[in-house]
């Protein structure tokens, strides 16, 4: 999930660069200038946009794709601490 996340983080965060490129064509002359004068900031502040993108995207990922895990995983404690479980090979694993 984190893979994902960061994957798509880093999609975004391209193709935002692009689209910024695309738009802002009349800086081409200053170039050379512009990131030797602020090329650390604007880095960081792609970073900062990156972590704030990845946390979303995880975040999203867990409301979406994590949600009925406690209660599936309550179910199968429930299940595994009956006498006459049916999953009796898998609480002996689960105990040692």
């Amino acid at each position: 999930m984190v893979t994902n996340c960061a994957f798509l983080a880093a999609m975004v965060l391209f193709l935002l660069t692009a689209w910024l490129a695309g738009e802002l064509t009349f800086l081409a002359h200053v170039k050379g200038p512009l990131f030797r004068l602020h090329g650390v900031g604007i880095g960081l502040l792609v970073l900062i946009v990156f972590f704030n993108l990845f946390g979303a995207f995880y975040a999203a990922a867990r409301w979406l794709f994590q949600r009925d895990t406690g209660r599936k995983l309550q179910h199968l404690d429930r299940q595994l601490g009956t006498p006459d479980a049916a999953l009796d090979d898998w609480k002996e694993r689960l105990e040692t």
